[in-house]
């Protein structure tokens, strides 16, 4: 009789922890392996970070680890929600998403060699966009580039990208994103030269997109010239709809299909040009509708030239800081309509 009192005793204690276990998270650490691209062996000495996503202050660290000889890191850490994990080797740094519900175990980490010059990266394409309205006119500037080497460009002290500001223009910003990455705020820096600035962004073997952008005090018809200080590949001067570019040195290439945003060739590397005509504002955005206004008009990223009229191709740009944009990236919703219609695009 004992016994059985016993035995069922403990069978109400198992059919009673089984649900309560249920509820309780396996711990789960985040381990992983770094492999130096460069000479394709493991990576020791990496600092190897976990971030979690803040509403308030963007990104809150949760730990970090170094890798060992043979690569290896592990962060005793149990992620619940999307998280960051931040590399850093040799002066840059990686970004990897770690998404809710994927593994964090055996994570891949690539990292590169960091060299102060350019090696293998160039810029392929250099795309300026001018945008007159009453008084002024908006300058944007996107430097496409190409690093086809195995090491990653980065010089702290003079810039990875330098580029001319005209005489009276406003206080440079710059934005850039990295191979796989998404657009994050980049220092501008003064040269020894006070008409020369530098963009501070590491460039890292794959594709690599920085965007400029000032404005300037400009008379319509008057001269508005520009250098072009960086070694491009290809250079293009561009004007939305209702705007009319003239200047020497230039190859139409025509307009742009879907914004009908006209496109010229640079031959040189100085230009001197003349605009007539003004980008007219959105009713939106005289109404105070950021997003309707953001929506309006052409954007240097999503504009490209193909010479001899090919096609052109969309490039998906990610808008926003990093922690809304890492927010946004693993949200269940809808896919959103087309909001690039009737607006030029970017090849890949």
């Amino acid at each position: 009789m004992r016994n059985s009192n016993v035995r069922a005793a403990l069978g109400w204690t198992r059919r009673s922890l089984i649900p309560l276990l249920a509820c309780v998270p396996l711990f789960a650490a985040v381990t992983g392996t770094v492999t130096n691209q460069t000479t394709g062996k493991p990576q020791a000495g990496a600092t190897v970070a976990l971030y979690k996503l803040a509403t308030a202050t963007g990104l809150e660290l949760i730990d970090q680890a170094k890798s060992d000889a043979q690569g290896n890191f592990s962060i005793n850490q149990t992620p619940q929600g999307p998280h960051l994990i931040r590399t850093a080797f040799d002066g840059v740094t990686y970004n990897h998403m770690l998404p809710p519900g994927q593994p964090t175990a055996g994570i891949a980490i690539e990292v590169f060699n960091a060299s102060t010059q350019p090696g293998g990266a160039k810029v392929a394409k250099h795309m300026i966009l001018f945008e007159p309205s009453a008084g002024q006119v908006a300058v944007s500037e996107t430097y496409l580039f190409k690093n086809e080497g195995k090491t990653a460009w980065n010089d702290p002290d003079s810039g990875t990208l330098k580029f001319f500001l005209p005489p009276g223009a406003s206080k440079p910003a710059a934005r850039a994103t990295a191979p796989g990455g998404m657009p994050l705020g980049a220092p501008v820096n003064k040269t020894g030269k006070p008409d020369i600035f530098a963009v501070d962004f590491a460039i890292k073997p794959g594709d690599t997109q920085i965007d400029v952008s000032y404005a300037m005090p400009y008379t319509e018809g008057a001269d508005l010239a520009g250098k072009v200080v960086s070694k491009d590949e290809n250079t293009y001067l561009i004007v939305p709809n209702g705007v009319t570019l003239k200047g020497e040195g230039l190859n139409d290439l025509g307009t742009e299909p879907r914004s009908q945003a006209h496109i010229f060739g640079l031959t040189a590397t100085a230009y001197k040009v003349q605009l007539s005509g003004a980008v007219a504002a959105a009713p939106a955005e005289a109404a105070g509708d950021d997003q309707a206004a953001e929506e309006s008009g052409p954007r240097i990223e999503q504009i490209m030239p193909r010479v001899n009229s090919k096609t052109v191709s969309i490039l998906v740009v990610a808008l926003g800081i990093l922690a809304l944009g890492f927010a946004l990236l693993y949200r269940k919703s809808p896919p959103a309509p087309d909001r690039q219609a009737g607006r030029p695009v970017l090849p890949r």
